[in-house]
């Protein structure tokens, strides 16, 4: 009898590995009935210029919403988003070890724009999604060429197409864009101030069992591999999965810059790099300071469900 495991839907700049493995049977090969349900339903889809405090939103508007209500075992997003939903939520999710795709996400501003360094965004409004990967990457990436009083953000929407349009509309100075939108804001003139790279986690309900996991992870394993070896193969995906926007449909696989698709194999979040993360959210008041790093992990199906290395 097959495992079911019931996903929150996801994204190729986020989920790639989750997606191939899904469309070419790994998940099947591996017993393992997989599920998508919706998760964005609640999360913003408009700029608001007057919210300028992620703390004044819930962390669980998008990633997270599916499991918070019961809908979803298990998800995957950012991994400082994942900090404060493993703090936030109430069905007892936890994170249990790292995706397969390091994702990459861009400040970017308007062709017209007089903002040409990260140093002339102090005291600009930088559009981001709040308590998604960008919004976090946003203040990281910034904070090294800023003083905290001078990085200044509003709320966005939590798709890259509507930020993407806010920011063209003249609504902010800068937004946070990832894949496909990268590559669009590039091909129509526009600035990338800031890019980098960053990783997320797997977060799972106390449903999920060891065994659950382990299968899950072998097939994106397979997943990865296939990937790495036909990366034009699969940056496809970034195309067909946003045609809905006609801007997108109208790229080739030649427009994408194929080094940013960049996947690993899943493992377990390192203990010295999830101390310095915490820390980090701290210091940013991102976590409650009575939120212990321990409790972000649920260590016994990390650490069954990853091959030793």
């Amino acid at each position: 009898m097959a495992m079911k495991l019931v996903l929150e839907n996801t994204l190729p700049f986020q989920g790639l590995p989750e997606l191939v493995a899904y469309n070419e049977g790994l998940f099947a090969d591996q017993g393992l009935e997989i599920e998508w349900v919706d998760r964005t339903r609640t999360a913003p889809k408009q700029t608001d210029r007057t919210i300028t405090d992620p703390n004044t939103i819930s962390s669980l508007l998008s990633h997270g919403a599916a499991s918070q209500v019961g809908r979803a075992s298990l998800y995957n997003a950012c991994e400082w988003g994942n900090y404060r939903r493993t703090q936030d939520n109430q069905v007892g999710a936890r994170q249990v070890g790292r995706r397969a795709i390091v994702a990459y996400g861009a400040i970017v501003v308007p062709p017209d724009s007089d903002i040409f360094t990260p140093q002339q965004l102090a005291g600009r409004v930088v559009g981001v999604p709040y308590h998604a990967g960008t919004h976090y990457l946003a203040i990281q990436a910034l904070e090294g060429f800023l003083p905290p009083e001078e990085i200044k953000t509003c709320l966005a929407p939590n798709s890259s197409r509507l930020r993407y349009d806010s920011l063209l509309s003249g609504e902010i100075d800068a937004t946070t864009v990832t894949e496909p939108y990268i590559t669009l804001a590039e091909k129509e003139g526009c600035r990338l101030v800031l890019l980098a790279p960053f990783h997320g986690s797997e977060v799972a309900t106390d449903e999920v069992a060891q065994e659950v996991y382990a299968a899950f992870n072998r097939a994106i394993v397979e997943a990865v591999r296939r990937i790495k070896a036909d990366k034009r193969k699969y940056l496809q995906y970034f195309i067909d999965y946003h045609r809905t926007d006609p801007r997108i449909a109208a790229l080739t696989v030649d427009d994408f810059n194929p080094t940013r698709l960049q996947v690993i194999e899943p493992e377990p979040i390192p203990a010295d790099q999830l101390e310095r993360t915490y820390q980090w959210m701290l210091r940013w008041n991102l976590l409650k300071p009575e939120t212990t790093p321990e409790a972000l992990v649920n260590p016994g199906v990390q650490a069954a469900a990853h091959p030793a290395r």
